[in-house]
């Protein structure tokens, strides 16, 4: 098992951030968008992360193209998810033992690399279902590595005071490629098969070019840590989650929210009332939009609302606006209502997912954060599918109103983690550094 020396606490030390950056600790810093190195990534992973979201919805249409099995479809899907799970634990350890950028090249030369020879065999051949699983797995794992690291390099590229708006604009990012992936993916299949592939490609050769651009270091320039790779060592974010007194009962409701509330779930349970109720294709489509536009309005607006609101009051708020939310889906008469309420417990999500992002920025060492955020990343995508299955199973089971209550009473007791002293009195993030 690894264990931490006694002069290398993952926690950062009280006053480690601002010392870092001591010209830069003040209301004059400039703007975020001046920030270019942080721009260079953010837009780097804006078309990795497109690129992805495209291929989730590309992946199943081949497969139907070819088998017209929805179960083969779904096969693929559920492999991607479980790769992507692992794959950012392995990621998270690399950001703490690798060189950052030559981890996000690597992966944005692999994907270029698969997707371009993927599109070769598109254009002139037929494929068989192993491959597009194999080549799917690939570039699910490919994704899963590079995201932790570059998350782990914003506390690099950015002030301690403009890490929680920095999260912020990331969550533009997440919530932009979701809603904008489907979209492309489908205009670009209707082009031809190997189309949206293609287009995977050149969006990581872009990126790999703005990955070069970024001229400050990615991590910070201590030394790394020498010990030998060990399993202890790679999941050692988990033990540091579980001791954090301030990441703990976050982590807590997060997961216990992920189970009900993700948007796969919350769109199944959606989708499923709505057309036992004969809804039409078009109204359907409108209420589950409804839904998933909430929480890119919300991003859009999250730098602004992390600046000004407590972070304890967004917590409180997306907490409790879950179970109030499920209980109004039961006695809603009208299927687009479905739609608008979910997307208003969407709406907060962002900014809480901003805030969170920049606790784990400000108060953990450099040198794990990647261990860090790879374990939350597992923690958090573990819980939606076991949600996604919970809601189909009792959908045919018992019928929309028991989902709706099920998720109310699942989400009613995650919120109670936001009654703790701990989460009723946060601070702001840039105080938490500042300490």
């Amino acid at each position: 098992m690894h264990t931490t020396a006694p002069d290398q606490s993952p926690v950062e030390p009280p006053g480690a951030a601002a010392d870092r950056q001591p010209h830069q600790a003040g209301a004059d810093l400039p703007p975020l968008i001046r920030n270019l190195d942080f721009q260079a990534l953010w837009s780097s992973r804006f078309l990795a992360g497109l690129g992805k979201e495209s291929g989730e919805v590309a992946y199943p249409l081949l497969t139907l193209m070819a088998s017209g099995s929805a179960a083969h479809a779904g096969t693929i899907g559920a492999a991607q998810a479980v790769t992507a799970m692992v794959a950012a634990v392995l990621g998270g350890s690399l950001a703490d033992r690798a060189d950052r950028r030559t981890v996000l090249l690597c992966c944005d030369v692999g994907r270029l690399v698969l997707m371009g020879a993927f599109t070769v065999l598109l254009l002139h051949a037929q494929v068989a279902l192993p491959l597009v699983l194999a080549v799917a797995v690939c570039s699910a794992a490919l994704t899963g590595i590079s995201n932790p690291v570059a998350m782990a390099s914003v506390k690099q590229l950015v002030p301690p005071a403009q890490v929680a708006t920095a999260s912020a604009q990331n969550q533009i990012r997440f919530f932009t490629t979701t809603a904008l992936g489907g979209t492309a993916a489908g205009f670009l299949f209707g082009l031809g098969r190997a189309v949206p592939f293609l287009a995977e490609a050149f969006a990581c050769l872009v990126s790999a070019v703005l990955v070069l651009f970024i001229r400050r270091p990615m991590q910070s320039g201590e030394r790394r840590e020498r010990r030998p790779w060990t399993p202890g060592g790679a999941v050692g974010g988990f033990t540091f989650l579980a001791r954090h007194p301030l990441l703990r009962p976050m982590l807590c409701w997060i997961v216990g929210f992920n189970l009900v509330f993700s948007q796969a779930g919350v769109s199944l349970a959606l989708i499923a009332t709505a057309e036992g109720l004969g809804a039409g294709h078009l109204q359907i489509g409108l209420t589950v939009s409804l839904a998933g536009f909430g929480g890119l309005a919300g991003a859009l607006v999250a730098g602004p609302v992390v600046r000004r609101v407590r972070p304890s009051a967004m917590f409180l708020a997306a907490a409790w606006s879950a179970p109030v939310c499920a209980l109004l889906l039961v006695v809603t008469p009208h299927i687009v209502w479905l739609g608008l309420f979910v997307g208003g417990v969407f709406a907060i999500v962002p900014c809480v997912n901003a805030v969170f992002y920049a606790y784990i920025a400000v108060s953990v060492r450099d040198e794990y954060q990647g261990r860090v955020l790879g374990a939350v990343t597992f923690t958090c995508m573990a819980s939606q599918p076991v949600g996604i299955l919970g809601v189909g199973v009792l959908f045919d089971l018992a019928g929309p109103t028991w989902v709706f209550l099920a998720m109310g009473l699942v989400s009613a007791l995650a919120a109670l983690f936001t009654l703790s002293p701990v989460m009723r009195d946060l601070p702001r993030p840039e105080e938490l550094a500042a300490v």
